[in-house]
């Protein structure tokens, strides 16, 4: 069904129809719409998952890791500072292995203050254990969730679908909708596992005290299911793709282009979508294409190495876009870019950061990084309109 959907509407649909049992969140702009549409939904009677308000992002996020102990499917949304209240969480719900799902609804972290979007936040917090997916549309923000519950609870690891605020979360888009008998037959019903909930006729401790003897060991452990988790996101895009004929590729990177291109531009999110209407160029938009490729990073964490350095292997010049950046070093895509091609190719990792706090990425910026990748300097680049 084709429907005409902001953004964040579109997402609650998707979450609501995913069946949650608990949905707890604290608004945050740009993620509010999405757990207003949630709350109006239940208010209404059309939800049948318990809403539960809290005051902050921290408490929102400890509600729905206890409720996910408890024995349910769960769901929270948050942006920026919020994300960064919930953080000490964040790393409790990987390291307890909850099969959590979120929408980050990316946005500028203060100071100074800025509700507008770049990345910055969700790549605050990457090394919390979650499995990080970017969209670049609306209608693969939908499609992401959808699989994300189906990931979670495969794998018992969290899932990060990330959107960028305003620019997806407030725009309205051309909707493939599945009906709820669709998702139905592709997401099971939530179903418990013996030994990984609280059963009080099998009593259990969750985030009992680790002593040195052991810490390491079971770091290591959620290490390697993450990395490990590779195999599982593709499987399932696959699925979802076969099933909703929508292809999704393996789920973990997307190459735009012949695969012969000297220049290729990697990036991740809304972005992308710039980047194919100067490569490619839409009556009315443009009068003349650029020669160069995209890479589309859908997966953050885990990092697709393998396919990364495979799809940058032929390219001369590697200009890596962020919308984040790690102060006193580089972009902080560009920094995983740089360790996945190491040794694997003889292109020139570049790292230029644009689009910080909202700053328009136009086509514009977009020839201008294209024509710098080609040139001697070298460096971070900070590229404005």
């Amino acid at each position: 069904m084709k429907k005409m959907l902001e953004g964040s509407r579109a997402i609650a649909l998707a979450v609501k129809m995913s069946r949650p049992g608990v949905v707890s969140a604290y608004p945050i702009t740009p993620q509010t719409h999405i757990v207003e549409d949630l709350a109006k939904f239940k208010a209404d009677g059309d939800g049948s998952y318990q809403y539960i308000i809290t005051e902050s992002e921290f408490a929102a996020a400890s509600v729905v890791l206890g409720a996910s102990l408890g024995g349910t499917r769960v769901y929270t949304a948050t942006s920026s500072q919020g994300l960064l209240l919930m953080a000490e969480v964040l790393f409790n719900i990987a390291g307890l292995r909850r099969p959590v799902v979120l929408t980050c609804a990316n946005r500028a972290v203060g100071a100074p203050i800025n509700i507008w979007n770049d990345q910055q936040d969700s790549l605050t917090v990457r090394d919390s254990g979650w499995i990080m997916l970017y969209a670049e549309d609306n209608q693969e923000a939908i499609d992401l969730h959808l699989q994300a519950f189906k990931i979670a609870e495969k794998l018992h690891l969290p899932v990060m679908i990330n959107v960028d605020g305003f620019v997806l979360t407030h725009t309205y888009e051309n909707i493939d909708l599945p009906s709820q008998k669709e998702v139905d037959g592709f997401l099971p019903k939530f179903k418990l596992i013996k030994d990984y909930y609280l059963d009080p006729k099998n009593p259990r401790s969750f985030g009992y005290f680790s002593t040195p003897g052991t810490y390491m060991e079971e770091r290591q452990e959620l290490f390697d299911d993450l990395r490990a988790s590779q195999k599982e996101i593709s499987l399932t895009a696959a699925e979802f793709g076969k099933k909703f004929k929508r292809p999704q590729g393996d789920g973990l990177v997307e190459y735009i282009g012949t695969g012969k291109e000297e220049v290729v531009l990697v990036a991740m999110g809304s972005v992308v979508g710039t980047m194919r209407v100067v490569r490619s160029p839409e009556s009315g938009v443009r009068r003349k294409a650029e020669k160069f490729g995209i890479l589309k990073i859908k997966s953050f964490r885990p990092f697709p190495d393998e396919e990364v350095a495979k799809c940058l292997k032929n390219a001369k010049y590697i200009a890596v876009v962020d919308k984040a950046v790690s102060l006193g070093a580089e972009g902080i895509l560009a920094g995983e870019v740089r360790r996945a091609v190491f040794g694997r190719t003889k292109g020139k990792v570049q790292s230029f950061v644009c689009g910080l706090g909202g700053k328009d990425i136009t086509t514009k910026v977009v020839e201008n990084i294209v024509k710098e990748a080609q040139g001697k300097t070298s460096g971070v680049r900070f590229i404005y309109p």
